[in-house]
């Protein structure tokens, strides 16, 4: 009995990966606008700077138990609005609902205080981000052949790239560009702040509802197609089980992976968490424990600048990194990015003017847009399609665990190792980021084995 014929799948211009990607550009306005300005609302409820990345804790915590659930199910989800966008929707409604309610979580304060208001409103944000961008990921492998996957994800990040450019500025173009007020009250949110929330809220939700719009999906028969062998397999139980059996089972290649996640993501949640406090510190010379002042704004707002920058490099350089990748190789491409990452990390200790603050910048945005490109490029070709959205969700257990270890010590590190002076902690991360630099060099890509292979057998 002959074997089914093996359907490729067709190439797609460049708009239409861009259409499928483009809602990331959106939830990357909510995830900067998070990242930039969560610290600084969590201390402006009276978070003391040693117990931020406590509060930022439930940001990994939420993402490790949804983005499985999220990638198992929507493996299984054929409906009318198809297989990954009904979680795009569902993700981005509750995404600007908590974008919205975050900075207003003083005027709720009957219920509960505002600082665990705050920090119940980042859970379910980071939550509601999950829920949003996993089915991104999985659906860039869904549609696109191997031989475009690092094009689509290096896209995807370009996207990401931009959207954190604008979401990181708002606050800054908000009081420069139009005059909105830029300082507040202990106990309040500044009225820049805000705005940027709200703004950020609605295009999140606009851009998701594009590529809802605007991308198609393969139906069942369709998938049925590109994998004849994998539809006629025996189809296996469902639920928790399942997922904790394929975590058991995971490809070499993505364990490997998951050394070079834990040092890379260890070192960005020190930076998104202490770069505000180590910042007005360091170079602005703020006391400690003043959130009120203009001095203090004004490292708040130039920090959001900053991120702004490396975002906007990694997603210049997003386009470049297949090129880069095609001439060395995914993993020499990856490793390169993370150790100009990591220099730049560390050379924020010797910066007393905050306009030079810009240069390591750039150096971050080239590990940033490669640590959201290459690694999932490298695991796309080692997992089966018919995992893909349980295998991108379990990949993210090697995002969130490095962050959770962080959130639990890395507080207490500033403060009974570093004496409160954040700044070490940016030290700290660039070392970690040089650590996943090296250890990128070991991981096996499935590309590059199957090019050997290839040649062995000629």
């Amino acid at each position: 009995m002959s074997k089914p014929a093996i359907a490729q799948k067709p190439k797609l211009s460049f708009w239409q990966i861009w259409n499928m990607s483009f809602g990331f550009l959106g939830i990357q306005f909510g995830f900067a606008l998070q990242n930039g300005n969560a610290s600084r609302i969590l201390q402006k409820f009276g978070a003391d700077v040693e117990h931020l990345s406590w509060f930022w804790l439930a940001a990994p915590i939420t993402g490790m138990i949804v983005q499985p659930i999220i990638g198992h199910y929507s493996d299984r989800t054929w409906n009318r609005l198809g297989r990954r966008r009904p979680y795009f929707l569902t993700g981005a409604i509750l995404s600007a609902i908590a974008l919205f309610l975050m900075p207003n979580s003083a005027a709720i304060a009957s219920i509960a205080p505002p600082i665990l208001v705050g920090a119940g409103m980042l859970m379910i944000m980071d939550a509601s981000f999950n829920v949003a961008m996993e089915p991104f990921r999985a659906l860039v492998a869904d549609n696109l052949p191997d031989s475009q996957r690092s094009i689509g994800f290096s896209v995807q990040t370009c996207l990401i790239g931009l959207g954190a450019v604008v979401g990181s500025c708002l606050p800054y173009i908000f009081t420069h560009w139009f005059h909105v007020q830029s300082t507040a009250p202990a106990g309040q949110v500044e009225d820049n702040v805000k705005y940027s929330f709200y703004l950020g809220g609605t295009i999140l939700l606009l851009t998701v509802l594009w590529t809802i719009i605007r991308t198609k999906e393969y139906s069942p028969e369709e998938y049925a197609k590109f994998h004849p062998a994998e539809e006629a397999e025996e189809k296996p139980k469902s639920g928790i089980a399942e997922i904790l059996g394929d975590l058991k089972r995971m490809p070499k290649t993505m364990k490997q992976l998951g050394l070079v996640q834990f040092f890379s993501w260890f070192a960005l949640f020190s930076m998104w968490v202490f770069t505000t406090p180590a910042i007005a510190a360091h170079i602005y010379h703020v006391p400690a424990g003043d959130t009120s002042s203009a001095k203090y704004s004004e490292a708040g707002n130039w920090v959001g600048i900053l991120f702004g920058v490396y975002n906007g490099v990694s997603a210049i350089y997003a386009l470049i990194l297949p090129s880069l990748a095609k001439a060395t190789s995914r993993k020499q491409a990856h490793a390169f990015s993370l150790v100009l990452g990591g220099i730049s990390l560390l050379s924020i200790f010797f910066i007393a003017d905050p306009m030079w603050l810009i240069l390591p910048m750039v150096g971050i945005g080239l590990a940033w847009g490669s640590i959201l490109a290459m690694p999932y490029a490298i695991l796309s070709s080692s997992i089966p399609a018919k995992k893909m959205g349980v295998y991108m969700g379990i990949f993210n257990f090697f995002i969130t665990f490095p962050q959770i270890v962080n959130g639990f010590f890395g507080g207490p590190i500033v403060k009974y190792f570093y004496g409160g002076q954040a700044i070490y902690a940016i030290v700290l991360a660039g070392i970690f980021m040089l650590c996943a630099a090296l250890s990128v060099l070991f991981v096996q890509d499935s590309k590059d084995i199957s090019v050997k292979k290839a040649l062995a057998d000629r």
